[in-house]
């Protein structure tokens, strides 16, 4: 058994990744090494030194909590349907797992590039779309998104590196790409009985991006699936990021890095009333990136084993089976 996945029996490793932005090659290269092995074993790691301060993470926690605060009907105004959810507010029980039709217990807010109107026209991306009455949510939202895009940049150089590619070969693939922060409430239950028995925070499910940034939740329940099929708990030091592997990077790696199931499960019955937040950065590439499975990770023994598709297209079939966009 391996080093890296020894230190997996019980928690997720710790990287630093000052470590690869320091300009010295010898840990430049042990992060790159130590970030791959855990990525093709469990597709989880724990960073610090990621560039989000502790004073942004309280204000944007802060404003969040202000938000999903208000009244249904008032956050309601900030739900546009017609973007299968990809800005503005999603409301309570409209996101369901894969496979699943009962709703998660939570309710959502997106958050993504914020650029002049006729480059989101030329990007196909939708406006932002901003609560009046929280008008601080806008400048926390966007600060912490371009300070997780660029440890997002960092972790997709390394992720380069490891794979033999060059290392901006993801750079222009993600600039201006179509990332999402999503602001989650795990919304309080009064009366357990009242929701589905199957119903869950959120169901074990993979993501759907290149990789997820996700800043320390506000309680526990975050579990990952480990390859020997139990469920272990992550957790993370007040000073870390988690970063996941999503379903793009491991398609397009032809499952050499791991896009690991993972799960929000219910508190106890006697803390269903209490709320949890979340607050996780999906790092998307441009809609139009090919994810064809890379030629370094087909073999003899790893056949290739999905078809050619794009990000767009990627997308456009996963929002169909969530919920968020009909067929």
């Amino acid at each position: 058994m391996d080093t890296i996945t020894e230190k997996l029996v019980d928690k997720i490793p710790s990287l630093d990744l000052a470590d690869f932005t320091s300009g010295n090659a010898a840990r430049k290269q042990q992060f790159v090494q130590n970030l791959g092995e855990a990525f093709q074993s469990i597709g989880f790691v724990a960073i610090r030194n990621h560039g989000l301060s502790d004073e942004l993470s309280k204000q944007l926690y802060a404003a969040v909590q202000k938000f999903f605060s208000l009244p249904d009907d008032v956050k309601q105004k900030y739900e546009n349907p017609t973007l299968a959810g990809q800005r503005g507010y999603v409301g309570k029980g409209k996101e369901h797992a894969k496979g699943r039709n009962t709703g998660d217990l939570k309710e959502f807010y997106h958050v993504g590039q914020d650029l002049p109107a006729a480059e989101l026209q030329a990007e196909n991306y939708p406006a932002n779309i901003w609560p009046n009455e929280v008008p601080e949510f806008k400048e926390m939202t966007l600060a912490a998104y371009r300070a997780l895009e660029q440890a997002g940049t960092h972790m997709l150089r390394a992720i380069a590196l490891y794979l033999g590619l060059d290392e901006d070969y993801f750079d222009a693939r993600v600039h201006h790409g179509n990332s999402i922060l999503r602001a989650i409430h795990y919304f309080p239950i009064e009366n357990p009985d009242s929701v589905p028995a199957d119903a869950v925070r959120a169901a074990e499910h993979g993501d759907i991006n290149l990789i997820t940034l996700l800043m320390g939740a506000s309680a526990d329940g975050l579990q990952v699936l480990r390859r020997d099929g139990k469920w272990i708990p992550i957790t993370a030091l007040p000073d870390q990021i988690v970063v996941n592997v999503g379903d793009m990077l491991s398609r397009h790696t032809n499952n050499k890095l791991k896009s690991t199931i993972h799960r929000v499960v219910n508190p106890p019955r006697e803390l269903m009333h209490t709320s949890r937040y979340s607050i996780p950065f999906f790092m998307h590439p441009r809609t139009e990136m090919d994810l064809t499975c890379l030629d370094g990770c087909i073999d003899a023994e790893n056949p290739k084993a999905y078809p050619d598709t794009t990000a767009g297209e990627f997308l456009t079939e996963r929002l169909i089976e969530l919920g968020l966009l009909k067929k």
